[in-house]
């Protein structure tokens, strides 16, 4: 298998959230597959055709530099974060100095296929997701910004509703720079592209390209939703999989269907190949997620090693893909608390060990660096 396995450098205190002057797709073209043209292959043609597209109105460019206050929902979930070009040249040397915490190694060939694609459109895409407690005057503040009227209020192509606030008073900046400084960022989504910032930085120090773009979201405000990442493992057998757990000192119970699903909890796993079916009790996730309990203790044991392992955002599409020869494991929604403390003790999550949900649609706020 071709794991992760390298920990990205950690960003170092004080945080800081630069403005910067956003390009956005048109309303109508926010989450259209038809839209991803204005970002696809040969990338190096990227930055003309958004100017392109600005004159066509199918994209516009903001007046003047800004940190945004981003609100969308979906599915009846809404989270809101204030976005900005985030500070990526010092990096932190201690624990205590970290204010960007990954979950997750990373495959630094595909940070560096990131990075090369990001610097031939010049720009950056998408944020990042980070994911905080956050102090509650700058939520209080956050609160107040969110009770004007939007600069930007619109229905996507997808369903997300979106409310964006443009915030240039230097006052106002000062206060939300000021609350963030001591933050400390789990780093929820876009391990790759991070790590792709941080390549970039090193390489172009004194650039446009010392930050990176990043939405900040107070776990405590409007939280992200953490889900599961199921797994298929092709190459082995339910029975293989079963007894490997037992090895690893878990109960392991032959079940229904309907009975092995409704116990899939924070306590529980549940196997699969789509005829039988096992619960599991490692009995000792209070201690570690289950899906760290999965690859360091499971997969091991294993007679043979798996051929790869696939990865699936929720159980249906899970079930569809397991079969005799590719069994299903089920994992429970990881904590976040757990997730976090975790991390700040000096561990990691397996890749794909989490999926923090709902995520924004593309082309809502991009980071041109021609004009960051």
């Amino acid at each position: 298998m071709d794991l992760a396995d390298v920990v990205p450098p950690y960003v170092a205190k004080p945080l800081e959230l630069r403005p910067f002057r956003a390009v956005m797709l048109a309303p109508g073209r926010v989450g259209d597959p038809a839209s991803a043209r204005a970002l696809a292959r040969p990338y190096r043609d990227v930055a003309a055709r958004l100017r392109q597209w600005i004159a066509q109105g199918r994209a516009t460019a903001d007046t003047a530099p800004a940190v945004y206050l981003h609100e969308y929902t979906a599915g009846g979930l809404t989270v809101r974060g204030l976005v900005g070009a985030l500070e990526m040249s010092q990096r932190a040397e201690t624990m205590a100095d970290r204010a960007v915490w990954p979950h997750e190694a990373i495959h630094v060939e595909r940070a560096g296929e990131l990075a090369d694609r990001m610097f031939q459109m010049d720009l950056n895409p998408a944020p990042i997701l980070l994911v905080h407690h956050g102090d509650p005057e700058l939520r209080a503040l956050i609160s107040d910004v969110s009770r004007t009227e939007p600069d930007w209020r619109y229905l996507d192509r997808t369903g997300q509703r979106q409310r964006i606030w443009a915030i240039r008073d230097e006052d106002v900046l000062a206060r939300i720079g000021g609350l963030l400084a001591d933050a400390r960022l789990l780093l929820a989504d876009g391990h790759h592209r991070y790590a792709a910032y941080l390549r970039l930085q090193e390489e172009h120090s004194g650039t446009p390209w010392d930050a990176g773009l990043a939405m900040l979201v107070d776990q405590d405000d409007t939280p992200l939703f953490l889900g599961a990442i199921h797994r298929t493992l092709p190459g082995t057998t339910l029975h293989d999989l079963a007894e490997a757990a037992r090895a690893a000192g878990a109960d392991v119970t032959v079940h229904p269907r309907q009975r092995a699903l409704s116990a899939l909890d924070s306590t529980h796993l549940v196997l699969t190949d789509g005829a039988e079916w096992h619960t599991v009790s490692p009995g000792r996730l209070d201690r570690e997620a289950a899906v760290s309990w999965l690859h360091d203790h499971v997969l091991p044991r294993l007679p043979r090693p798996v051929d790869r392992i696939e990865h699936h955002h929720n159980v249906e599409e899970a079930l569809t893909a397991s079969s005799p020869t590719s069994p299903a494991v089920l994992l429970p929604s990881p904590d976040f608390e757990q997730v976090r403390a975790l991390v700040e003790s000096g561990g990691l999550l397996p890749e794909k060990a989490t999926s923090f949900q709902p995520k924004p649609s593309l082309g809502v706020l991009m980071r041109p660096m021609t004009d960051a």
